[in-house]
């Protein structure tokens, strides 16, 4: 079963989504998920050196005060799946391009999803500037990569196009808010559902597209 994730790695909904499609695939073990993740960009016209965080949410909250109140939802959902959201360590809010791109050259390694669950672990509970090239080389060395070859490779131009496409490519289908899981190419499923409203898509997909009885 092939599932296109799109996503961003600054966005808590999409770890939590994450952990909870991970729970519905553990209740169905003979599943064999093959997971590509897709970028997408809370954030597109973030300046490439991203902004100081108190900046950030005082232009889309109004304040860390009301952000304080929206994020403790998120902390409470977080904490039913294991997620210690420490929202107080994040310093800047990143550009996550080259986060992104950095995805890309882990899936051709075969380690996407480490370095997804790296990039957002770094972000959400250590508090990292995922916008920072040394930080991100690091990430890698932490999901199983040659930091300094990740390194260089970022001080290249290489999947920025590519990255960008496919942003753009998620907005023209409609796709305005994250995470999107994508069956098949076919069945789509917006936000981060809990994990017993993914079972009745696997059965779909496995059915070939026919009702369970």
């Amino acid at each position: 079963m092939h599932i296109d994730i799109i996503s961003d790695v600054i966005c808590p909904w999409c770890f939590i989504g994450k952990r909870r499609l991970e729970r519905a695939l553990a209740l169905r073990p003979e599943l064999a998920a093959d997971i590509t993740w897709r970028p997408f960009q809370l954030n597109p016209d973030m300046p490439e050196e991203g902004m100081d965080r108190s900046a950030y949410l005082a232009a889309k909250f109004g304040g860390d005060a009301h952000a304080d109140r929206i994020y403790a939802s998120v902390r409470e959902a977080g904490a039913t799946v294991d997620i210690p959201f420490a929202f107080d360590r994040i310093r800047r809010t990143p550009n996550t391009r080259d986060a992104h791109r950095l995805i890309r050259y882990a899936a051709a390694e075969g380690r996407a999803d480490p370095m997804v669950e790296a990039l957002f672990h770094a972000y959400f509970i250590d508090g990292r500037d995922i916008g920072d090239h040394g930080t991100l080389a690091e990430i890698a060395g932490e999901a199983g990569l040659d930091a300094r070859e990740a390194g260089a490779w970022l001080e290249s131009p290489a999947e920025q196009d590519a990255v960008l496409a496919e942003d753009r490519g998620a907005r023209r289908l409609g796709i305005n808010a994250v995470p999107c899981f994508i069956f098949e190419r076919h069945y789509a499923v917006s936000g981060a559902q809990e994990p017993e409203f993914f079972l009745p898509v696997f059965d779909l997909v496995q059915n070939g597209g026919q009702p369970v009885a």
